[in-house]
């Protein structure tokens, strides 16, 4: 039995955070509901367009995402979270790209909590030479901007290769 978010292979992606990968014994356990946002946020840089990845609290490599705002509508809390994630303030909106659900337990604020999360993401650009600054109190402690025909093995979650493949759509018709 594994646990979720966590692998020991580097490069290895993880099976979906779904609630069957739960230890049966706490599959009847009542979830909470949240709806997160996310930004995947690109730029075309001197060597083609990259990227930008984080690495989260469990040490994998993913995309900006957080908490909706009570009066924030997706979009802008999805920009909101790669601000505060990665620093990245100039970006522009492009595309819905679309939603996953996942399944875990709360580290943070409810400790154990089982949790459902639909988390929505969305396409940004940032200018030719953006920064990343990774912040370590958003639990935020590296990130980095990849090729993209590395987009798909660089995320370290399998449940995120459709939300990846549609921004990589969309970039091809561009």
């Amino acid at each position: 039995m594994f646990s979720l978010g966590h692998t020991n292979q580097p490069g290895q992606h993880l099976p979906p955070r779904t609630k069957n990968n739960l230890e049966p014994k706490q599959k009847n356990i009542p979830a909470e509901r949240e709806v997160s946002a996310g930004g995947v946020v690109f730029r075309r840089a001197k060597n083609g367009i990259e990227i930008a990845f984080m690495k989260d609290s469990y040490d994998k490599w993913t995309f900006p995402k957080g908490h909706v705002e009570k009066g924030e509508v997706l979009e802008e809390a999805a920009a909101r979270e790669t601000l505060e994630e990665i620093g990245l303030e100039e970006i522009r909106f492009l595309e819905e790209l679309g939603k996953i659900s996942i399944w875990f337990r709360d580290r943070y604020e409810q400790k154990g909590k089982l949790i459902h999360k639909d988390i929505f993401y969305f396409l940004f650009e940032t200018t030719p030479d953006a920064r990343l600054l990774p912040d370590p109190k958003q639990h935020t402690y590296d990130a980095k901007w990849v090729p993209i025909k590395k987009a798909l093995q660089t995320s370290s979650y399998s449940d995120l290769a459709p939300i990846i493949k549609k921004a990589l759509e969309y970039l091809s018709l561009k």
